[in-house]
Formats: C-alpha cells, structure tokens, sequence
C-alpha cells in the first residue's frame, strides 16, 4: 500500500493503446464474392490486390504506420535543401547518438540501403554467412553473384519449440563456415535483429557479443540488419538476464557498439513511411558507398529522401525505443498469438515483435509443399476474412540461383501489423477469421505457378488453384 494513499492499486489486464487517435482513415467492407473476384483478378496474389479491397492490411509493417503528431511537427518545420540541410543534421545527430557510428548514409528504404553496401563489398563466389537473411537482402547479395548462407539455431527452424532467443546464430556453424570458406571469400559477417524470416524471433545480447567476438577473430566486419533494433531490445530487456532494469534505448546503443555498421530500414522501427539509411565506421567503405549512393539515390546529405522524411525518421528513431510503446507493441502481438493458439491455430512460438506467423504445412498437411501450403492459406485469409497477409516459404524462398525449386525450410503466413494503426477489436475480429478458417481448413485448394520473375518471383507471380 502506497503512503500517499489508501487505494490498492487495481491489477489491469486490458490492453490499451498508448496513444489517442485523432485522424481516421474509412476501411471498405467487401462481401466474400468480392474478395474471391478480386483475387482471382490479380492471379491469385495478394500482392496484386488492390488496398481499397482489403479490410486489413497485414502485408508488411515496412511503412505502413501511422506517425505521431511529434512526427508531423517535425515535418512541418524540415528543410528541403538539395545540400547540407540542417534536416539532415538532426537525423544523422539521431542515428549517430543511437548506433553511435560515424558515417551516416541516408537512402530511400532498405533495400536501397542493401544494395549499396554489397556492391561495394561482395565479389563473385564470396559468401555472406548470417542468422537468416530476409528476401531483398538475399537478393542483393545474389545479384552480386555471391552466397547468402543462413546460419540460425537448430531452434529457429522448429515452429513449435519455445526458446527465447530463436533468432540467434548457431557459433559452431558460423566458425565452420569460417574455417571451410576461407576468410578471403567472406566480405563481412551479418545479423538480422529480429529474425524475419524466422517468426521474428529476436537474438540475445549474448548472442550479439559472441558474433561479433567470432568474427572479429577472424578479422571479417560485423554488420547489423537492424530494421527491427527497438523491438529487439524490448524481447532483450524482458527475456535475457540481468536486462530488466535497462532502459530500451541503453540496450540498442550496446547491441550497435558491437558491429562495425548496419543496413535499416526506417520503415520499421524508424516509425516513418519511408526511408532507410546505411551507417558504418569504414571510412573508406563509407567512400565508396557514397560515391555509389550520389549515382543511384542522390546527393549524401538526402539520399533519396526529401526533409521532411529524414525529420519523421529522426523522430520516429526515439519513438520505437519507448518502453510503452514496446509493451503495447509486442503484448498486442502476444495477445492475438494466444487466443489462436488456444483454438488449435499452429503458429512459431513465442510469438515475435511484429508479426504472428502462421505454421502452414502443420495446419493444411493435405497440401502439398509443390503446391504451397502458406500462400494457400493465405488466399483463404483473404477470401474468408478480408485480410491480406504475405507468405514466407516456398514461392518467396523456393527458387534456387540455378532456377531450381527446393521446399523452404519453413512455409509460414505472416501477420505483419503496422505501427499505431489498429486497435484491439481488430485484432479480435483477426482472430476470430483465424479460427473460422482452422475450422474448414480441409478446404483449402492448393496453388501452383502460372507465371513467375526471375527473381523476387512472389512479388509479381501469377497462380492459380490446384483442382
């Protein structure tokens, strides 16, 4: 009992916003005929869908949050000088005082952010060894004829097992990728916080240290994908220990002064809807990166961005590491994970930061990997309920470099939520969908290619259901 007064304090289980919402925008509510011509109009891929016809918009979180009045402030007042804005100032004043590195590269989103670090970096034949590398950035590193090679935990590729950590990279077999491949044929080791393409499951601080000692060892660079950071120091500061007392922003300075810079996109824990930057220490690397950043992106101080943009992500930087935020961002997240899971929903467990992903080859095992369990269920997910998801499996991971198909290790629909857009009935309207289509899951018809891009096939393929 306080001495200042003579309450109780009330033990609250309700989750509620930590905002208040001033602006609306109206959301469309189709029939299920609807939704079923609409996608068979765009080939049976959500991606193609139009956004007026989705109900909710799980697609990704990468820039599709809402920005705090702070934010809009902010934007208010930028500069939009081609050169030497001082908006460009207070953002790499904002990037610098968080991951605490010297050159500040800003570009238009990650990839972009991507795509300059590895052609200045990897050469034909090298290998990039990382946790899990998410579909751009195995893409870029690609089409520089290198190998992206994932190295997570045994665990990060078992839905159902419970680890705190899944995200984290397996030491002995980055050291045997060392050892096998030569430290010539490694440009620089890489960390995905969090794992993305592994249920979003985070990486410890240890986890952290000992890549970067480990590569270090070897001479070879560490670089963070750190679109998520925040949130990952959320899961560090509640599920590692000797964290808890440690202010968010604390942890993500320490996890940062173990690498030697990062890609990131802005779109996730930078609060904005667009932007990314590339950082690092290399003063030569970050050379070449600019001079490759002024052909492709603009001049170094804005990087493909307009002032108001680098404002919004100077903002949103801090935003992200609010332990309010945090708390509301991954007990939402957390919330939804448990009310499926209690009706037979098979989901990666523990629920990660930014996502929910659905186990599609555990809940559709009548359809076959050719036949692409999770873009399967996530077709259904729209017709049934309005929503639209994205797959990460087997159309997004399949195609192999030499144009062959191989199963991905994992075949999952992920829920992606954006930032400070939807409230709690939406995510009880979500799980009630979720639990409609387990019901009927026997239902679901299978999917297979009609059409398909050379690369990044699952953003444009065309498919159709298997009779």
């Amino acid at each position: 009992m306080s001495n200042n007064t003579p309450y109780e304090p009330i033990h609250i289980r309700t989750i509620i916003e930590p905002f208040r919402i001033r602006s609306v925008e109206p959301i469309l509510f189709n029939t299920m005929e609807d939704r079923a011509q609409a996608l068979a109009a765009a080939g049976y891929n959500p991606f193609l869908l139009h956004a007026d016809d989705v109900l909710i918009d799980l697609l990704t979180d990468s820039g599709t949050g809402a920005m705090s009045s702070q934010q809009w402030a902010a934007m208010i007042a930028s500069n939009e000088a081609y050169a030497g804005s001082p908006s460009f100032y207070r953002f790499e004043q904002a990037v610098q005082d968080i991951t605490g590195f010297k050159h500040i590269i800003p570009t238009h989103q990650g990839r972009a952010a991507e795509h300059i670090l590895f052609s200045s970096t990897v050469q034909p034949g090298q290998v990039v060894p990382s946790n899990t590398h998410f579909d751009t950035t195995r893409a870029n590193i690609e089409t520089c004829q290198g190998e992206a090679r994932d190295l997570v935990i045994p665990e990060g590729r078992q839905p159902q097992t419970i680890h705190p950590f899944k995200g984290n990279m397996d030491l002995d077999a980055l050291r045997e990728t060392i050892e096998a491949v030569g430290t010539d044929r490694i440009p620089f080791v890489m960390l995905t916080i969090t794992n993305n393409s592994g249920g979003g499951q985070p990486v410890s601080l240890a986890n952290i240290r000992a890549v970067s000692e480990l590569a270090h060892s070897y001479g070879l660079p560490f670089f963070l994908d750190a679109c998520r950071f925040a949130e990952n120091s959320w899961f560090i500061k509640t599920r590692e220990a000797g964290q808890a007392d440690r202010a968010p922003i604390d942890i993500a300075r320490e996890v940062f002064s173990y690498a030697d810079g990062c890609t990131m996109s802005a779109k996730k824990d930078g609060m904005a809807n667009i932007g990314g930057f590339l950082a690092m220490n290399d003063d030569d690397l970050a050379q070449r990166c600019r001079n490759l950043l002024i052909l492709t992106e603009g001049f170094p101080t804005y990087g493909g961005l307009a002032g108001y943009d680098l404002e919004a992500i100077a903002r949103g930087l801090y935003e992200a590491l609010e332990p309010d935020y945090l708390r509301y961002r991954v007990r939402s997240i957390a919330y939804l994970a448990e009310k499926i899971t209690a009706g037979g929903v098979p989901i990666v467990q523990p629920s990660g930061g930014h996502a929910i992903y659905i186990d599609a080859r555990a809940m559709l095992p009548h359809i076959p990997d050719a036949h692409y369990p999770a873009w399967s269920l996530n077709n259904a997910l729209y017709v049934l309920g309005g929503v639209r998801g994205v797959e990460v499996g087997s159309v997004m991971f399949g195609m192999q470099p030499d144009g062959s198909e191989r199963p991905a290790p994992l075949d999952l629909v992920r829920l992606a939520f954006p930032r400070r857009v939807y409230t709690q009935s939406h995510v009880d309207y979500l799980a009630e969908v979720l639990l409609g289509i387990y019901a009927q899951r026997e239902r679901i018809p299978g999917h297979r290619i009609t059409w398909q891009a050379a690369a990044l096939r699952h953003f444009t393929a065309r498919l159709e259901p298997t009779p």
